[in-house]
């Protein structure tokens, strides 16, 4: 799988207007946004299936401060099952060569489930799930830093 470089994904909020260089433009959020019609939005797919859980997102909106559980916990969300066909998709959408917009309507620019979609897909790598060797290795060093001395 090739790597994704940083100018052929973006993330804009969808209330922006959109713009021909947008390239593709993905909705990454589980609700449509609030007062926008289908038309203004301009989506070429909506990958609801990508959005974080309603837990979650709830979890994180009393939370703001912690952006790096956040993170994790959508990491470990998008290694389900449930997710495999959306996020297919989307490496498939990102290894086209024209751009790829991932929009989302929280007013937080910087911490937003996009962010993380972005900073997956330049490093073109699945989600962790905790098995295979990498897993293995992680678990093993987290017991041998807990052995007494």
């Amino acid at each position: 799988m090739t790597r994704v470089t940083a100018k052929r994904v973006v993330v804009k909020r969808v209330y922006e207007e959109p713009a021909r260089s947008d390239g593709t433009r993905v909705l990454v959020d589980r609700l449509w946004p609030r007062g926008l019609s289908k038309a203004r939005a301009a989506v070429d797919r909506w990958l609801r299936d990508l959005a974080p859980s309603d837990v979650l997102r709830k979890w994180f909106h009393a939370h703001p401060e912690a952006w790096a559980m956040f993170r994790k916990r959508y990491l470990k969300e998008l290694a389900r099952p449930e997710s495999a066909q959306a996020l297919d998709e989307l490496y498939r959408l990102a290894n086209q060569r024209k751009k790829l917009t991932l929009l989302f309507a929280s007013r937080n620019e910087e911490r937003n489930n996009a962010v993380v979609l972005k900073d997956l897909l330049e490093g073109m790598r699945k989600p962790p799930t905790g098995t295979g060797p990498g897993g293995v290795r992680a678990v093993r060093d987290r017991q041998v830093k807990r052995m007494p001395r």
